[in-house]
């Protein structure tokens, strides 16, 4: 009874069987079917070769939603150096909410030349070059994130003045904790002092001759300090053309949540939009000499994903590479040779041509004579 079980059961698997099995002997090869076979194998490793590129590749998931964190300080981080002495200059932060942050809290006011060093021109090259490359190809941010703590830092390298040259500049450095919200970081004539409705510089005794808001920003971002990313003015360099000039910078900051395989952070982006004007009272062109920074907080967050194919999706991409190509190829040889069977026909009958046999009352035929046992002896 076992046995007899087992080979209904064979039978029944054997009647499901959905590759049933051609003896060798009835299948047929030919050098059209080998060249199509040819092509579909070298076909399918070069797709399968690219789709494995693609399996090992990753990309940036963004999504978005409402930030909901009013009550945490916003960091922001500042490396500029400006084409003045530094008892002629002052840094601080005045936000909405009338708060002033002085720059004593967590700035460095640096003596340096203001002229860069063959090694720093260069790395600042670089960084422009980024920059520009930045704004034509949107698609190059994904790569800087993804590395992200892998790549050095973008920061100057540290040089060695001529100690013969006095400094001629103020390297301003550090970082502030500022409230979370809109503000305006500025660095202008004379320091800074608190004052009932707001804050002043102390500007009457530096002679407007010594203005100069020549500057350079080496560094420039919001929230935690991640080594690698570049931000959108880094590297910047702008050259006053008047002694009373201003430059403006109005920055929209995004909250921006970046997890990647290597790190996991909360950072900022922005996007910065410039002008810069000469001071002329006399013109109507009137203002503040200086650098000032205006910057708004976006109330949306981005959280940047970076993610990866799964296996199974790249098996099934792998598997539909094949079969699709095996089947591709298949239709199409089958469609080439029907063709060429149909062109060769008609070669064929062509070359039969009819043919007139007379007949005994004078009359001709174009029928083919009819073919008998004695024409063929």
């Amino acid at each position: 009874m076992r046995r007899l079980n087992r080979k209904k059961t064979l039978n029944l698997m054997k009647e499901l069987d959905a590759f049933p099995k051609v003896p060798e002997s009835y299948v047929e090869t030919s050098a059209s079917g080998g060249t199509v076979s040819l092509i579909a194998f070298t076909t399918i490793a070069f797709l399968t070769i690219m789709e494995f590129m693609v399996y090992r590749d990753t990309w940036m998931k963004y999504e978005y939603e409402v930030d909901k964190d009013f009550t945490s300080k916003l960091r922001i981080n500042i490396d500029i150096t400006v084409a003045m002495r530094c008892q002629y200059v002052g840094a601080d932060v005045l936000d909405l909410a009338e708060t002033m942050v002085a720059s004593a809290d967590g700035l460095i006011y640096e003596p340096v030349v203001f002229e860069l060093t063959p090694q720093q021109k260069e790395l600042q090259r670089m960084l422009q070059l980024i920059q520009s490359r930045l704004q034509e190809e949107h698609s190059l941010q994904d790569v800087i994130f993804k590395s992200a703590f892998k790549s050095a830092s973008t920061a100057l390298p540290p040089r060695e003045d001529n100690s013969l040259q006095s400094p001629d500049a103020c390297r301003i450095h550090g970082h502030l904790y500022v409230n979370k919200v809109a503000g305006n970081f500025h660095i202008t004539v004379g320091k800074a002092i608190p004052h009932p409705r707001g804050h002043a510089h102390l500007a009457a005794l530096v002679s407007h001759e010594s203005y100069n808001f020549s500057h350079r920003i080496d560094h420039l971002s919001f929230g935690e300090l991640i080594p690698g990313i570049i931000n959108p003015l880094d590297g910047t360099e702008k050259i006053a053309s008047d002694h009373n000039q201003m430059f403006q910078y109005f920055i929209t900051v995004v909250p921006t949540k970046l997890h990647t395989y290597k790190i996991s952070a909360e950072t900022h982006q922005f996007s910065v939009t410039e002008r810069e004007r000469v001071i002329n009272h006399a013109a109507g062109s009137h203002g503040v000499s200086g650098i000032f920074m205006k910057y708004d907080i976006s109330s949306l967050m981005v959280t940047v994903t970076e993610e990866h194919m799964p296996f199974w999706q790249f098996l099934v991409r792998l598997c539909g590479i094949i079969g699709g190509i095996f089947s591709t190829t298949g239709i199409l040889h089958g469609i080439g040779r029907f063709v060429a069977e149909i062109i060769f026909c008609r070669f064929r009958l062509g070359s039969y041509r009819s043919t007139s046999v007379p007949l005994p009352d004078g009359h001709t035929s174009n029928h083919l004579p009819l073919i008998t046992e004695n024409s063929i002896h």
